[in-house]
């Protein structure tokens, strides 16, 4: 009796440990499955802030151009001089110290210059070229005070730039400009306008 016994309690005692066992190793897979799942999930994660954080060359050239513009209202010639590139010319053959000349001498000329961004289209990346059209409305000296109230306050000017991009920055490596009219603006430089000078 006492080894039937015995035996039924060995019995269960292995029971036991082998139900023990079982629940440790699912417990365990449970534990590495969770910790699998929390690691995908970061890296998926961290991928995805990396991803929305990288700026593309269109975003770097729109904001190139909006620096540019400040630099012009702080009549912040040296910036402006190190985003030329060192082979700039324009369409009327001015090398980028010759251009120098141009803006130090309108600087001097004109107080109070106000440049408004009306538009700007990247028409073609073809690394490290870059194609840009912008669109810009311009006032300075007294015009700046009635530029709210009389409608041609402005000179609106399309440029046509070429861009390069070296050691990771961008430069305009030629430019082009003509005056154009209000009726030649591009449609969203007009709505910009407008709402800019409260033309209805």
């Amino acid at each position: 009796m006492d080894r039937h016994k015995d035996i039924y309690q060995s019995r269960e005692t292995e029971r036991h440990a082998l139900l023990r066992a079982s629940i440790y190793n699912m417990i365990r897979m449970s534990n590495n499955f969770r910790a699998g799942f929390i690691a995908i999930y970061f890296i998926f994660l961290a991928f995805s802030l990396f991803s929305c954080g990288q700026k593309t060359d269109e975003d770097l050239i729109l904001e190139f151009m909006d620096k540019i513009s400040r630099y012009a209202e702080k009549k912040d010639i040296d910036s402006i001089m190190m985003n030329l590139a060192y082979d700039y010319s324009d369409f009327e053959g001015r090398d980028k110290w010759e251009a120098k000349g141009l803006v130090d001498g309108y600087f001097k000329q004109y107080r109070g210059i106000v440049i408004h961004v009306l538009s700007t289209r990247v028409e073609e990346i073809n690394l490290p070229e870059a194609f840009v059209q912008s669109e810009i409305a311009l006032s300075s000296g007294a015009a700046k005070v009635f530029r709210k109230l009389v409608r041609f306050s402005t000179e609106n000017y399309r440029l046509t730039l070429k861009l390069i991009k070296r050691d990771e920055k961008w430069q305009i490596q030629h430019a082009e400009w003509k005056y154009v009219t209000l009726n030649e603006l591009y449609p969203e430089s007009l709505t910009i306008f407008n709402k800019i000078f409260k033309i209805d």
